[in-house]
C-alpha cells in the first residue's frame, strides 16, 4: 500500500524558503561554513543545505538543531510568545456572571 503524500501550501513554502533563507543568512553574518554548522547540529551538509532552501521534507527537529548550532535557538521562544487573537477569542468565551438589581 503507498504512502499518502502531504499537501504542502504555496504559502507554506514560501514561508519555508523564507526561513531557510534568513538561516542562510544568520549563518554567513557568523561567518560559519555548512561544514562547521553541520558538525554542531549532528546532521549531514546535504541536511543543511536543505534547511537553508526551506525544503519541507526536513523534519522540525533538524531545522532545529541547525538554528542551535548557529546560535539562534532563543528565536524560538517568540514564536507564539504573544498570541492577541487566541486570547481575544478566548477571552469572548469565558463565562460572564450575570448581576441581578438590588433594587428588584
Amino acid at each position: 500500500m503507498g504512502r499518502n503524500k502531504t499537501i504542502i501550501y504555496p504559502q507554506v513554502l514560501k514561508h519555508l524558503e523564507d526561513l531557510g533563507w534568513r538561516i542562510k543568512l544568520a549563518r554567513l553574518r557568523r561567518k560559519l561554513s555548512v561544514a562547521t554548522v553541520a558538525e554542531r547540529a549532528k546532521v549531514s551538509r546535504s541536511s543543511v543545505w536543505e534547511v537553508e532552501k526551506g525544503s519541507p521534507s526536513v523534519a522540525i527537529g533538524i531545522y532545529l538543531n541547525v538554528l542551535m548550532a548557529i546560535g539562534m535557538a532563543g528565536e524560538l521562544d517568540r514564536v507564539l510568545a504573544d498570541d492577541p487573537l487566541g486570547r481575544l477569542m478566548q477571552d469572548s468565551d469565558l463565562p460572564t456572571r450575570e448581576r441581578r438589581n438590588r433594587g428588584e
